[in-house]
């Protein structure tokens, strides 16, 4: 197998996990069901995901570049094939959002989740499903800066007290 399919079927199957997993069995009405399902497309869930799936990509890279520059560059160079290859994978994509409509039939009434569908519909509403890929990155980035600021000062005060506690550290 060489690195390019390697790569290529490693980060295929990374999106596997992350998108995978049995869906909770179908228990709504129809017309929740159905309100769900309404909701879901005006959200446009399924065009979110492609959105969001070069980051979900970039997400990937360093579990599976591992700091290997060899690796990186074909990595790199698989993005816009692996992107294409995800984006046209319409059943996925179609199970996906049946299982969202269904999580939101699950948390929501009928009317509730009509109300919400008008909300969608409105210019205030196609502005926010506009800007969700860009809050989402920015929230993400955010999540990781905090991550990294918490983890050092984390390191710090666990090798403290491990060193009170008579480890060399």
């Amino acid at each position: 197998m060489t690195r390019r399919s390697t790569l290529f079927a490693a980060a295929a199957l990374a999106v596997t996990f992350i998108f995978g997993g049995p869906a909770a069995a179908q228990t709504a009405s129809p017309e929740t069901i159905a309100a769900a399902r309404e909701l879901v497309l005006v959200m446009r869930a399924a065009e979110q995901f492609k959105t969001l799936l070069p980051l979900i990509i970039r997400q990937l890279k360093p579990a599976i570049v591992q700091g290997r520059p060899e690796v990186e560059r074909d990595f790199d160079a698989m993005i816009p094939v692996l992107q294409e290859i995800m984006g046209a994978q319409s059943e996925p994509i179609a199970k996906l959002a049946d299982d969202i409509a269904m999580i939101y039939a699950r948390n929501f009434t009928v009317d509730e989740m009509r109300r919400v569908t008008a909300f969608y519909r409105e210019p205030v509403g196609q502005k926010f499903l506009d800007k969700v890929p860009v809050i989402t990155q920015d929230s993400m980035s955010a999540g990781q800066e905090f991550g990294r600021t918490i983890a050092v000062e984390l390191q710090r005060r666990m090798v403290e007290e491990l060193r009170k506690r008579g480890h060399k550290i």
